[in-house]
């Protein structure tokens, strides 16, 4: 027979007890420090703030520190602590052709205008266990400068090469504000079928797993387009901020993004000629493999756009957005192992009583 459980007030405090001495692992091992985090584990602190809608690697480096590394934990700390923050307003739209690069690469030219800067990235190791990194004392080889400068203003691949030769659809900007209105998925609820600046939203703050699979999916043939990075790119942006009493903008700090544009071929129609077509994604921090899934999926969700048949989940816009915030998904998944004593206790009863029915008409059909 299942009863309640007693004393759950003691027993929950003691869980918490248990979290903090299991978080703290070993007392004989120096604790971890958030600016350890902040500074060793960039990566992490780079999903914790584009999931968690949040650009402060501080605050995502002690989220990770308090969820013991589960990351998702963290986001969801993170999270809750942004809707605490007051609101002043929307930051300048950021351009990213300003962008102050560190990594700039592309898998569609070679001898790209501008130059492939590889930057800090794991493409070219060998993918073996380096027992090195776990020697005292260590220090990481210095990367040697080079001679060659950066220009001012490093040409776009898509925006600048293919659309020059006319081979790339256009991306008309927005009118104006009062006109066209960007939507804002952390103040008003999203219902479908949702314009573009919504879905980049979401996809921007989505699970970088689910995005993965979806994207992987794309290239296994479920959306029927492959896609080609024409650039990737991570640095650094200036953000700004119009205060009302000023009328001009002034400069609040810097942050890191990671943006990818996707080449498509589309086969063209009746009034348009056959020309590539975009899938973007940008992200906080030093994320590539969200960029280019986000990228993927944001192409396989432009269908409608393009008059192309749905013939794929990454392509069904309400599947995707209403299942990628992990969350929500958190939410609902490990919902089921808190306390349900009261349905299970109904259904268990039910399940009793159908038995009893049926064993009953059985005994009632062998005595006829």
């Amino acid at each position: 027979m299942y009863v309640a459980v007693k004393g759950g007030e003691k027993a929950i405090e003691n869980a918490h007890r248990l979290l903090a001495e299991k978080r703290r692992g070993n007392p004989d091992v120096p604790e971890l420090s958030t600016d350890q985090i902040g500074e060793q584990l960039t990566l992490s602190v780079s999903r914790v703030m584009a999931e968690g809608s949040l650009h402060d690697p501080e605050l995502a480096s002690l989220a990770i520190k308090q969820a013991r590394g589960d990351l998702i934990e963290a986001i969801f700390l993170i999270r809750a602590y942004r809707t605490t923050l007051p609101r002043f307003g929307y930051s300048v739209p950021i351009n990213t052709r300003a962008m102050l690069l560190e990594r700039r690469i592309s898998a569609t030219y070679k001898d790209l205008p501008g130059g492939q800067i590889l930057g800090p990235t794991f493409d070219y190791t060998h993918r073996l266990i380096d027992f090195t990194l776990a020697a005292n004392g260590e220090t990481p080889l210095e990367s040697e400068e080079t001679e060659q400068t950066l220009s001012a203003e490093i040409p776009r691949v898509l925006d600048d090469l293919l659309q020059h030769e006319e081979l790339i659809q256009s991306e008309p900007l927005s009118s104006t504000e009062d006109t066209d209105p960007i939507g804002d998925i952390t103040r008003d609820a999203v219902s479908f079928p949702v314009d573009r600046d919504i879905r980049l939203q979401t996809l921007s703050r989505a699970d970088e797993g689910f995005l993965l699979s979806l994207g992987y999916s794309t290239q296994r043939g479920y959306a029927r387009n492959h896609a080609f990075v024409g650039e990737i790119r991570y640095g650094h942006l200036a953000i700004e901020f119009t205060p009302e009493e000023l009328g001009f903008p002034i400069e609040l700090g810097e942050i890191d993004v990671t943006e990818c544009e996707n080449v498509n071929q589309f086969n063209g129609s009746k009034s348009e000629l056959p020309q590539f077509t975009r899938g973007y994604g940008l992200t906080f921090g030093q994320n590539e493999r969200k960029a280019i899934s986000m990228a993927l999926v944001d192409r396989a969700l432009r269908d409608r756009e393009l008059g192309e048949e749905i013939v794929a989940p990454a392509q069904d816009e309400e599947f995707v957005l209403a299942h990628s915030d992990n969350i929500q998904a958190t939410g609902f998944v490990e919902h089921i192992k808190l306390p349900h004593y009261v349905d299970f206790q109904s259904e268990l009863e039910l399940v009793r009583k159908l038995r009893e029915e049926i064993l009953t008409a059985r005994q009632q059909e062998a005595m006829e």
